[in-house]
């Protein structure tokens, strides 16, 4: 990768783009990030689901993915993300993430007993299995003994607490609702729980909230509060919450846009800002050209192209990971007639190009439908293959949604495939450097 100013160029600032920009930079190359927008982390939960259901057990959370993953998933299904990647690569790059969310004071952990799912309260009161969480929603594990006061705030969209606690309480978690007034957060009329975490980086503002929760928190329950617990200054307001409340104060995940990922996409864009990773949004990657490579290792990409007013953008670096996401993500697009394509390479898919063979006729299907997991076939290195399993691009690596094989919104895996694959095509990136 000798000769660029760019050793690395990252398209895509999801999970897996600013995983493999971070492991790279780490590894000492020059990283640059261009992505069209910011990726899934700010839709999702903020927590990282390894693996949550089986295809054979669709109703029965996984209780201990890690070894399901690297043992019955990797004999099943050997493509699979996890299978290629093996044991000690997944490992390492869980290790690398939540050391990473330690360096960023918005430190991730587990289950008690290490290997574990965690099982965590929805905005409806379901249980959720995941493997890591931000340390804000540790406290409502279902796992954990104390009884709960679900508490919310009259007017505040997307969040009951009397739903929540109601259906805690039908799998026999004792739960019970608060409705605290809407002026208690806010002078505002109206206003969601972004605007509201914002507010709470205010001291003067927090401490109104943390009266009203120590009258009415009762000796020895947990509290659990929209995930409105500070933005900039999300840490100090933790620690206030639960220091002057005498309480185990927790988060309750919340319909977009979410609280928890924004503070962490913001927290890690500047991270790698400080490790001189440029990270540039607004920048849609429309094509690429190749060129043959000098070592004989077949062709390898020259220059992508973004999308200006006027002329293409040209970006060179000496190799490039593709982590634009898959047919939900928009690294995909498809036609009337049922062809679907990759945006920026034109990378081979295993996706059915027709559009009859998309979906199984049943909606709610245990399998899934075809169409989403199909995407791009990879080496253990996660270098793209064409049809007969040989390399497309010699110094091209791809993360995350793309990858064919997988279907992690069915399994509850997005986030633990994207963070481990794009810790591993940039170290297979930092290794051919």
């Amino acid at each position: 990768m000798s000769g660029h100013s760019i050793d690395l160029l990252v398209i895509g600032a999801g999970w897996s783009g600013l995983m493999a920009a971070y492991t790279a930079a780490n590894a000492g190359l020059k990283v640059q990030v261009i992505a069209k927008g910011l990726g899934s982390m700010h839709w999702a939960a903020g927590s990282i689901d390894l693996f949550g259901y089986a295809p054979d057990a669709p109703d029965t959370p996984i209780h201990r993915p890690l070894e399901y993953v690297t043992g019955k998933l990797a004999k099943e299904q050997p493509q699979h993300p996890y299978a290629l990647l093996g044991k000690d690569r997944l490992v390492a790059a869980l290790d690398s993430f939540v050391a990473l969310t330690h360096e960023l004071g918005l430190s991730y952990g587990g289950a008690a007993q290490p290997g574990e799912n965690l099982m965590l309260p929805t905005a409806v009161g379901a249980a959720r299995p995941t493997y890591l969480a931000p340390q804000a929603q540790l406290g409502g594990d279902l796992g954990r003994s104390e009884p709960m006061v679900i508490v919310g705030f009259e007017g505040l969209r997307d969040f009951y607490p009397q739903l929540i606690a109601e259906n805690l309480a039908k799998q026999g978690i004792q739960a019970r609702a608060v409705l605290l007034p809407f002026d208690v957060l806010t002078d505002r009329r109206d206003s969601n729980t972004v605007q509201q975490a914002h507010g709470m980086d205010d001291p003067a503002r927090r401490s109104r909230l943390i009266s009203e929760l120590k009258k009415l928190a009762k000796t020895g329950e947990r509290i659990g509060l929209p995930p409105i617990l500070g933005l900039d200054d999300h840490a100090a307001v933790l620690f206030d919450m639960q220091s002057q409340t005498g309480a185990t104060v927790f988060e309750i995940a919340t319909l977009p846009p979410s609280v928890p990922g924004m503070r962490l996409f913001k927290a890690w864009r500047n991270r790698l800002n400080k490790m001189g990773v440029r990270v540039d949004s607004n920048m849609e990657v429309v094509s690429a050209q190749s060129e043959p490579s000098s070592n004989g290792a077949g062709p390898s990409v020259h220059l992508v192209e973004s999308a200006t007013s006027a002329r293409p953008m040209k970006h060179r670096a000496g190799g490039y990971v593709l982590a634009t996401g898959g047919i939900m993500g928009g690294g995909f697009n498809s036609d009337h007639e049922g062809h679907v394509w990759e945006t920026i390479f034109d990378l081979p898919l295993t996706t059915p190009q027709a559009r009859s063979e998309w979906f199984n006729p049943v909606f709610i299907n245990p399998a899934g439908h075809p169409v989403f997991s199909g995407g791009v076939a990879v080496n253990e290195a996660m270098q793209p293959l064409d049809g007969d399993g040989e390399v497309v691009y010699s110094n091209l690596w791809v993360a995350g949604d793309l990858l064919a094989h997988d279907n992690p919104i069915l399994q509850r895996s997005l986030e633990g495939t994207a963070i481990a694959t794009g810790f591993a095509a940039a170290k297979a990136a930092a290794a051919a450097s």
